[in-house]
């Protein structure tokens, strides 16, 4: 089963369901921004992530996007340009 990149981005209302959203993305993928991941899923993890993140949601305040970048393979590397800021991983917990 192949797997594709997704950013996964979200707007949460609630600053509690937010911090839930942001530990159940931290099991899937690499935090890119405070509201940002980047997560490598085959179909499987895909639909795990969306059914986990169906039962944290407010669905009339809150939103989540997916953005297929593509195929991941072993030798592909996370290719990022920023401007200000020098880009880094964010891996520690944010308190928001």
């Amino acid at each position: 089963m192949s797997r594709l990149r997704y950013l996964v981005s979200y707007d949460i209302s609630d600053p509690k369901r937010l911090r839930k959203v942001a530990r159940s993305l931290e099991g899937f993928g690499v935090r890119l921004q405070y509201s940002v991941f980047e997560c490598p899923l085959d179909d499987l993890r895909l639909a795990k992530l969306k059914a986990e993140l169906q039962d944290l949601l407010k669905h009339d305040e809150d939103q989540v996007l997916f953005v297929s970048l593509g195929a991941t393979s072993k030798d592909a590397s996370l290719i990022i340009e920023a401007m200000g800021l020098p880009y880094e991983v964010r891996s520690r917990v944010t308190i928001i």
